[in-house]
């Protein structure tokens, strides 16, 4: 039954997908969807705005409308039928971290990996989960790679990940619609200081240039884009400006 309460608003544009409402939220009532911040059910929120001081960028806030009233058994049961609540809850698959210089800890590690430690400075890296908003992406060096290159190249994170910020994906396999809107929201949010991207060398993984280009039209924006062809075997096939 619809009442007249307080209840949790979400502004999506305010949103940076960084989670920390989520934990905050005891009834569970709050997720990570598509790197926003959702709320789940209004039957499972209670209006008290325990999530509010967790928001760094005040996309949360306490509203009073009409709303399915508060439900505590339905809570409940919502938090029993959970499986690792606590995990699901807090899962950093699609929680934006800024992870500071790459650091190695080597005490235990094999002789021949020693002197190897990731470049990746942030996470998460697949493009649908990275939002817009995600304080990364401020005058980024925007590195757009199809996910086979990182494993057929053998030096993937030595010749392209430092100092880039990584968004990986499959142009044949995931929606390139859902991509090109993914890309207009993120140029049309951010000044970027370079665009560049790695594909195979399989046909289908050059639309990923036709997604770049679809979406910088869209934003009205017009970055070059240095991109990189690699060959199954790993070998770097050429190198073209677009």
């Amino acid at each position: 039954m619809k009442v007249l309460r307080n209840i949790i608003e979400i502004d999506e544009e305010l949103c940076n997908g960084c989670g920390k409402c989520v934990p905050a939220c005891e009834e569970g009532a709050i997720e990570i969807v598509n790197g926003k911040a959702r709320l789940v059910a209004e039957k499972y929120c209670d209006g008290l705005g325990a999530c509010l001081g967790e928001c760094p960028t005040g996309a949360l806030q306490i509203v009073q409308k009409e709303a399915e009233d508060f439900d505590e058994e339905a809570v409940h049961e919502y938090l029993k039928t959970k499986k690792e609540v606590k995990d699901v809850r807090s899962c950093p698959s699609s929680r934006v971290m800024d992870l500071g210089p790459a650091t190695c800890e080597c005490a235990n590690r094999p002789d021949f990996l020693k002197d190897v430690s990731s470049l990746l400075s942030h996470w998460p890296i697949q493009i649908r989960l990275i939002p817009p908003h995600a304080p990364f992406l401020k005058g980024a060096d925007l590195l757009v790679v199809a996910d086979c290159t990182a494993i057929a190249c053998p030096d993937f994170h030595q010749r392209f990940v430092k100092d880039k910020v990584i968004m990986m994906g499959c142009p044949k396999f995931d929606d390139q619609q859902e991509y090109v809107k993914r890309f207009k929201d993120l140029f049309e949010k951010n000044e970027l200081s370079s665009l560049s991207t790695v594909i195979m060398e399989v046909p289908c993984c050059s639309s990923m240039i036709g997604i770049l280009k679809k979406a910088m039209e869209e934003a009205g924006k017009n970055y070059p884009i240095d991109c990189t062809v690699v060959g199954i075997k790993g070998k770097i096939l050429k190198k073209e400006l677009f």
